[in-house]
């Protein structure tokens, strides 16, 4: 997988240079909220505040959508991803799709500098 050191939002990766496009990669996930987890929210929100049932989902399925996309990256031969990204849709009542997603490339460093790139061997 992925070094989560080597993902970022930015078009470039600070002190590397982009050697290789791999492709777009993503990770999506679908998810439901439950009945269960629908009522225990539903009296959160009736005293306010964060709704922290709903935070957690939220971050759990945000985190499987991100690995996902490490794992993609990885298996197209990726040691770093770019402009990195989040989406979500509503699919249908209490159904949501997260889609993580960016551009999956290979790094090196610059010559002058001695290799510390993941997946790649040191300079000798």
């Amino acid at each position: 997988m992925i070094d989560p050191h080597f993902i970022t939002t930015a078009n470039e990766l600070h002190g590397y240079r982009v050697a290789q496009h791999c492709g777009v990669v993503r990770g999506i996930v679908v998810r439901s909220r439950s009945a269960i987890g629908n009522f225990a929210a539903g009296i959160q929100q009736f005293f306010g505040g964060n709704i922290s049932l709903y935070t957690e989902l939220c971050e759990q399925t945000r985190q499987e959508a991100y690995d996902l996309m490490r794992n993609q990256a990885a298996q197209m031969g990726a040691n770093a991803i770019i402009a990195m990204r989040y989406e979500s849709n509503d699919i249908g009542p209490g159904v949501t799709e997260v889609l993580c997603y960016g551009t999956g490339v290979v790094v090196t460093l610059p010559e002058s500098q001695p290799s510390a790139v993941p997946n790649e061997p040191a300079a000798r």
